[in-house]
């Protein structure tokens, strides 16, 4: 056995709640980041603050790694503003990279990303490169002339004919007359649900009138299947209020396995949609179906979470600095894993204790009988509490310990010892902050708000870079 030169367990750093915790590698930072900001105020950090880091990470990361987790992260995560601070901030790094053309290209998944990236890097001030005019111009060949019609802009400061007069696109055959008439001042919206809706409203006379014309326009969109799955889900409250008589067919659509598949829709997105129809002062019956379908709907879209062998322990984080959205993602993540894997659970805050969750309920069932206690972080309860051998810990947190101001791994060593145990650790950060509360070797960093990250901890179990080998297959 090595006696002095033994394996590194760590470097110790503080954390945003003033404890001690642990550094992570600036890789699995930027991917964490990624895949869970949504580029807005955090509970221990502003939105600029995140935008510096990400700037930060990308200097300190290889650029055509960070860039390949940009498009990771739009493509699989369906993550959006984040990636695009990614993609102006990343420019400046890679001029004159023979791939950096192709980057810009392959980050935008909608003509509006080219808006979105072009905007925030006016903002900052900064020179546009020929790569991404370049990239841009290539990227408008995926689109045809629905898309850049429904994405024009008009009431945005960068237009998508900005974008079309800064970077020249070579027009094709599917968007050849749009991009003229876009150039022109002349493209106009082509029979959107939006526009149909607004439509609508400028044709009626009376608050009657407006009703059953809404109604007939709802009913149009859904029987023609013209509204997107996000759309649909938003505007759950709509069709019931302005077209009941169509909800049972646009419920049908909400839980179509295939659609539910192929959508990028985030599953706290559901939850979302679930709390609004709650508070609706409606019929209880209509209601009623919507919850139903809901509950059916989420249910599908983690079917395909793995099963894992042995015994897992899933560890929620109660405390307060998790309020907000990471309480509602971290409780609906842990209510899949309950019911997929039928594992054992334990919310810790001040404390740790077990939970009793029957994984027959539905996992919008369980999430929501998840109360949280908004107390302090205690990492040192979990292995206190956690009374068997398990073969997995699964812990869905912002990583802020704080009680004690030491890290858990001498309680988690003690409870290894105690029951002859050696789990997997899953750290799902639901923050991204950039510390740990275990050493990175010693644990699987996730991280990520989209039901494909279950796919990843599969991936984990048998290889502890699948992550970053996932990324790497990115060809550009």
């Amino acid at each position: 056995m090595a006696k002095f030169n033994q394996k590194s367990q760590g470097t110790l750093t503080e954390n945003f709640a003033g404890g001690q915790a642990y550094q992570q590698s600036k890789e699995v930072e930027l991917i964490s980041l990624l895949v869970t900001s949504f580029a807005d105020d955090q509970f221990y950090r502003s939105s600029e603050d995140v935008f510096k880091q990400l700037s930060y990470l990308i200097d300190k990361c290889d650029k055509k790694f960070a860039a390949k987790a940009g498009i990771y992260a739009r493509k699989k995560f369906g993550m959006r503003s984040i990636t695009h601070v990614l993609a102006s901030e990343i420019a400046k790094h890679i001029s004159g990279e023979e791939w950096a053309k192709q980057f810009f290209k392959d980050i935008v998944y909608r003509p509006d990303d080219m808006m979105e990236i072009l905007s925030y890097h006016k903002q900052r001030g900064q020179k546009i490169p020929n790569a991404l005019k370049k990239g841009f111009a290539k990227a408008f060949e995926k689109f045809d002339g629905y898309s850049l019609a429904k994405y024009r802009g008009v009431d945005k400061k960068v237009k998508l004919v900005d974008v079309a007069n800064l970077v020249h696109p070579k027009p094709v055959d599917k968007n050849k007359e749009a991009l003229e008439l876009l150039i022109k001042g002349q493209l106009k919206t082509q029979d959107t649900w939006e526009s149909e809706l607004s439509a609508v409203g400028q044709k009626a006379e009376t608050p009657e009138e407006k009703q059953k014309l809404k109604g007939e326009a709802w009913g149009k969109l859904i029987k023609e299947k013209r509204l997107g799955y996000f759309a649909l889900l938003r505007n759950l409250r709509n069709i019931i209020e302005q077209a009941p008589g169509h909800l049972d067919e646009a419920l049908q659509t909400l839980k179509d396995d295939d659609i539910i598949r192929k959508s990028l829709v985030l599953p706290f997105r559901y939850l979302t949609a679930y709390d609004e129809i709650q508070r609706m002062d409606v019929g209880t019956n209509q209601a009623r179906k919507v919850m139903m379908a809901l509950n059916e709907a989420v249910d599908k879209s983690v079917k395909n979470v793995p099963v894992f062998e042995g015994d897992t322990l899933v560890v929620l984080d109660e405390s307060g600095s998790m309020s907000g959205r990471p309480a509602k993602i971290g409780a609906l993540f842990a209510a899949v894993l309950v019911k997929t894997n039928n594992c054992d659970f334990i919310t810790f805050a001040n404390n740790a204790g077990y939970r009793n969750i029957n994984p027959m309920d539905s996992v919008l069932t369980i999430t929501k009988s998840i109360d949280f206690t908004y107390g302090g972080t205690n990492f040192r309860s979990i292995f206190q509490t956690a009374n068997r051998k398990y073969d997995r810990i699964i812990i869905l947190s912002d990583m802020q310990g704080w009680i004690g101001y030491d890290t858990p791994m001498r309680d988690y060593n003690e409870y290894k010892a105690k029951y002859d145990a050696n789990p997997t650790v899953f750290s799902f950060d639901l923050q991204s902050y950039g510390t740990l509360q275990m050493p990175e070797n010693n644990i699987y960093c996730l991280a990520g708000f989209s039901e494909k990250v279950f796919d990843i901890m599969n991936l984990l179990e048998k290889d502890k870079d699948a992550l970053k080998k996932e990324i790497d297959k990115i060809y550009f």
